[in-house]
């Protein structure tokens, strides 16, 4: 990367601003959204190649050379490294994803390819999840090379394909066939995590926002990814005597999988408080002013609100038959029915978790595995998370920096594989009426202006620092 003129000393504070930045960065999340890039999972999609050129075209204007890497036809990704001024310290890298999930475009208030600015926000699908941290992280570095900055260590950027489905074409195949950009990278920040949850922290009898909101001065937690659940999405099957469906069956493949999908349901997971939970649960009841029954905990998030949903999914294992498939005729039972069930584990419990999987479904039902990857978790207490969290504090003197753990899953866990620790930071912060939760996958997905001018900043400060 060549970047004129020198570098002020590393760690300064960012430029006040350096505004352009900020219009740099609502140009491109715009101009991203307006690239179709959904991903169904089946192959069907348009591919990430036309987003992964766009980016790499941004990267090249700022001196730095990208490398845009296929594992499929117009399934693309994009790598760079920018040169830090220590050498001696651990590379740190800096990954997002370019598609996203698919929309009904008849649901929405704007199209969801508009990218249309409304209302002080960007409209459009991947806003959120994750086009608007893109194009930070790419205005970013655009001003990095503009200003003469530089950061201490040096930056392995990864912009890729195929998140929202296994990753095959896009962490898995970089991190296969391109091992090299991340051999010596230590860390790595992507999402989800930086983001703000307005809570309120002084209890009283006046609830104006319902459960979790006391009606107290509101303060922003922002919690940021320690670790993910481990993913299990299973195809279910089973097969039976096909005939007439007036007639007896004794063996209906329907029947036989339709039981095994109630008990799974059914099932009450026990509840595990891991350390990334607990350390969050200590934190919320510092700040809240409350105490957290450990033995009520799904009472306890319902209270708690926006913070309840911080830990509501993560202090147990699931399982959820999402997809059912069997029959064509009212009148003919089948001899074939199939499922998929989207299940997630708790670092550490994989092989109680898979075993149990296996007793609830019974005879009689086969399961294969779509994705298997292992749950991935860190610690909050080291260099890392200090310095992000001051990065956000810095910003917002009212927010409070929060470790937790993450209910789904990213590229974090294949490039948890390599050995790299990985956390949720994408800072972003909201306004109170934008749920950031609710937006992923959701209809009318946004993101505020000043939220990326937040992003921006933050990020400038954190990699700037640390």
């Amino acid at each position: 990367m060549t970047l004129t003129p020198p570098p002020p000393a590393v760690g300064a504070a960012p430029p006040p601003g350096d505004r352009h930045a900020v219009t740099e960065a609502v140009r491109i999340c715009q101009e991203l959204l307006r690239i179709d890039t959904t991903n169904p999972g089946d192959g069907t999609g348009p591919g990430e190649r036309a987003a992964a050129e766009y980016v790499a075209a941004q990267l090249a204007e700022a001196g730095i050379e990208p490398l845009v890497v296929e594992s499929a036809p117009r399934r693309a990704s994009v790598l760079a490294r920018i040169t830090g001024t220590d050498p001696l310290r651990a590379p740190l890298l800096v990954h997002g994803h370019l598609d996203t999930v698919p929309f009904d475009a008849a649901d929405w208030s704007r199209h969801p390819l508009s990218g249309e600015l409304h209302d002080g926000c960007l409209w459009g699908r991947g806003a959120v999840d994750m086009k608007g941290a893109v194009a930070t992280t790419i205005a970013l570095v655009r001003s990095w090379a503009r200003t003469g900055r530089r950061p201490g260590r040096d930056i392995v950027l990864a912009f890729l394909a195929d998140e929202e489905s296994t990753g095959d074409h896009g962490a898995r195949f970089v991190a296969s066939r391109h091992r090299e950009y991340f051999a010596d990278c230590a860390e790595a920040i992507g999402e989800s995590g930086g983001f703000s949850v307005p809570v309120h922290p002084q209890p009283g009898p006046d609830r104006t926002g319902g459960p979790g909101d006391p009606g107290g001065p509101e303060v922003r937690l922002y919690p940021v990814a320690l670790g993910e659940r481990g993913t299990a999405w299973m195809r279910l099957g089973a097969t039976g005597t096909a005939g007439h469906g007036s007639r007896g069956s004794a063996d209906n493949a329907v029947s036989t999988l339709v039981h095994a999908l109630s008990r799974l349901a059914a099932h009450s997971w026990p509840t595990r408080l891991i350390p990334p939970v607990e350390a969050l649960l200590g934190e919320l009841e510092r700040i809240l002013g409350t105490t957290i029954d450990r033995n009520r905990l799904e009472a306890e998030a319902v209270r708690l609100g926006r913070a309840g949903e911080l830990f509501a999914a993560t202090v147990r294992n699931s399982a959820n038959p999402t997809v059912l498939q069997a029959g064509h005729k009212v009148n003919v039972v089948p001899g074939a029915a199939r499922a998929q069930v989207d299940g997630r584990f708790l670092p550490g419990t994989r092989e109680e978790y898979l075993a149990t999987v296996a007793e609830l479904l019974g005879p009689g039902v086969t399961r294969e595995f779509i994705n298997l990857e292992e749950a991935v978790t860190g610690d909050h207490s080291g260099p890392a998370f200090t310095a992000m969290a001051a990065a956000l504090r810095a910003e917002d003197p009212a927010g409070h920096p929060v470790p937790y753990l993450m209910a789904g899953g990213t590229d974090a866990k294949t490039f948890g594989r390599l050995g790299i620790d990985c956390y949720g930071f994408a800072p972003l912060r909201l306004d109170p009426a934008l749920h950031y939760q609710r937006m992923f996958h959701g209809v009318d997905e946004r993101v505020p202006v000043a939220g990326l001018d937040f992003g921006v900043r933050v990020l400038d400060r954190f990699l700037g620092a640390y």
